[in-house]
């Protein structure tokens, strides 16, 4: 669904999220999300794709058909962003896409062969700034989904409404190698 706000576009994505709605998708497009997406970073990312290649995914009741993966903690203090092309969190991607996660939303760039993968699965990367009260006020419900150990680290399934990214990279095009000219 498309809707113009301040005259902009916001494309609403509610999750699960099917290939057709990620085909659409382009480099500066402004999206909110609503429904449940996960939130993990370098501690349990290696984790869960390790449990992918065990076939163990199942076990831990996470569905990744469709799902959005966001690089973050939960604490009491909300969420935000955290880089993702740190080695454990970058170099989960791949997999994760290949499993079916559609958006993997964070911060920061990510390398040109992460974006070939991406493009592969036809997965997105879609950035946010750290603005952690805002993405506070966008959380519906919140449950650890896995790895309880980790603590604020944990895998976490939450339930957002309205919540803003934008599209970074997509279909093999990145927003962090744009040339743009201002003469």
């Amino acid at each position: 669904m498309r809707r113009e706000q301040g005259g902009k576009k916001i494309i609403k994505l509610e999750t699960p999220i099917d290939d057709a709605e990620i085909r659409k998708l382009r480099v500066g497009d402004q999206i909110e999300i609503e429904g449940a997406i996960y939130c993990g970073r370098d501690a349990v990312l290696p984790k869960l794709v390790a449990c992918l290649e065990r076939k163990q995914l199942e076990k831990l009741k996470v569905n990744l058909k469709g799902a959005v993966i966001f690089h973050t903690a939960v604490s009491p203090a909300g969420i935000g962003p955290t880089t993702s092309n740190k080695v454990e969190i970058e170099g989960s991607i791949p997999a994760l896409s290949e499993a079916g996660v559609k958006i993997h939303l964070g911060k920061g760039s990510l390398s040109q062969e992460t974006a070939e993968e991406l493009k592969r699965y036809n997965s997105v990367f879609a950035i946010t700034p750290p603005v952690t009260a805002l993405f506070s006020d966008k959380i519906v419900s919140r449950r650890v989904a896995a790895f309880r150990k980790e603590g604020m680290e944990a895998l976490y399934e939450v339930r957002v409404k309205d919540f803003p990214a934008i599209i970074a990279i997509a279909h093999g095009e990145s927003i962090f190698s744009r040339r743009k000219n201002y003469g």
